[in-house]
């Protein structure tokens, strides 16, 4: 498998392409759960195919690069990205997986993109492993594929390369108070730094349609949350750090631009940004940004974040 770093991408695969749409890659027909059975009874579904069933569960969509390292990190054996693959296609034929991959002017994307079918829940339920996957997941657009995607890279990353990683949660419920409504980020992620709890929040944000005015109202959320915090809300011991997911640098800045001109500001705490290429690097302490104003004129600025080392 190609190591983060010698990956030489200059835009990042989960970045929105103009008119770009999702094309299913799975099969068709009709796999009973006779059959199903008859394979596993004879070992052709084994353990290792089940917990790449098991993590699909937990990440609902995930690449097979991501699902090899998920699985590394899980120390379960697998020998190569190619073995990985023929387990893969063995779930795709058997219609327990299916798969898509994202067409736009540009051409075919280069990566596939796993989700459960119905047959996975099936064989979870029969292991007493719980699996909220309904059919209506699977029709997701792009957008919201992108963003899970972005946001489950970014996990990986801080689970490979930071030692302070201590925990997650996959899309945590967060409450506003006075709106009275609640709200769920990709992600939040527990850091362990000298003895002190931290915890990030992380909103994706992907160049989808009237992107900028859906982010205009899922600040007035967040502006809610922190200005009623206190600790225990929405399960946080302590007021918890916002980052954005970008892009790219661009678009960082365009986020930036969205926050300056709605007069967008939250008091207790400052907005840092990223991107999705950053987490390719080795180290992480320095993929965080944050715009600072000086003589008159807001400049991008590269953060040391030792707690990311």
């Amino acid at each position: 498998m190609i190591q983060d770093n010698e990956i030489k991408a200059k835009v990042s695969p989960f970045a929105m392409r103009k008119g770009e749409i999702k094309v299913f890659d799975g099969k068709d027909g009709y796999v009973s759960m006779n059959q199903i059975l008859q394979k596993i009874n004879v070992g052709h579904i084994n353990d290792i195919h089940f917990k790449i069933i098991e993590l699909i569960n937990d990440y609902e969509f995930l690449t097979s690069r991501q699902i090899f390292q998920l699985l590394q990190l899980n120390n379960v054996e697998i020998a190569s990205q190619d073995k990985l693959n023929n387990k893969l296609e063995q779930l795709i034929k058997n219609k327990i997986l299916t798969r898509y991959y994202f067409n736009s002017g540009e051409g075919k994307g280069v990566f596939r993109v796993y989700s459960m079918e119905k047959m996975a829940k099936y064989l979870l339920n029969s292991r007493e492993i719980e699996c909220k996957w309904q059919p209506s997941d699977n029709a997701k657009p792009v957008e919201m594929m992108k963003k899970k995607l972005a946001g489950n890279q970014l996990l990986i990353a801080y689970m490979r390369k930071v030692k302070a990683y201590v925990g997650h949660q996959l899309k945590p419920q967060i409450t506003a108070k006075s709106l009275t409504k609640k709200f769920k980020p990709t992600l939040s992620i527990n850091l362990n730094y000298n003895g002190n709890m931290i915890s990030f929040v992380y909103e994706v944000i992907r160049r989808n349609e009237d992107w900028e005015n859906k982010l205009v109202d899922r600040m007035n959320l967040w502006k809610d949350f922190y200005d009623n915090f206190v600790p225990g809300d929405s399960g946080f011991g302590n007021i918890p750090q916002l980052i954005f997911v970008c892009e790219d640098n661009a678009h960082m800045a365009e986020v930036f631009k969205v926050l300056v001109f709605n007069k967008i500001n939250i008091d207790k705490i400052k907005f840092y940004f990223t991107t999705d290429l950053e987490q390719n690097n080795d180290e992480l302490s320095n993929s965080l940004y944050s715009f600072v104003l000086e003589e008159g004129k807001y400049k991008i600025k590269r953060n040391e974040a030792k707690i990311l080392s």
